[in-house]
């Protein structure tokens, strides 16, 4: 049995837990929910980390800049 990576791990509990949250209700729009929780603290660490160099941040995203530009917009991380 191959162990999950702690990251996959931590994400499938919370999931799990907010099934269990919705006692049986069905959930909505769940992908947008995920994406939006998990890319703008993504976007937030990674642009610390690169101090503040939107080139060096999406080279480690593996992302064009002008799509990181736009998504930090997008989640508030920066001014236009």
């Amino acid at each position: 049995m191959s162990r999950k990576h702690p990251l996959e791990q931590c994400v499938r509990d919370t999931l799990e837990q907010y099934f269990a949250d919705l006692r049986g209700t069905e959930p909505h729009s769940m992908h947008e929910m995920v994406m939006n929780a998990v890319e703008k603290p993504l976007l937030d660490v990674v642009m610390q980390h690169a101090d503040g160099n939107q080139s060096k941040a999406a080279e480690w995203l593996g992302i064009n800049r002008n799509t990181l530009r736009r998504k930090l917009l997008d989640h508030k991380l920066i001014d236009r």
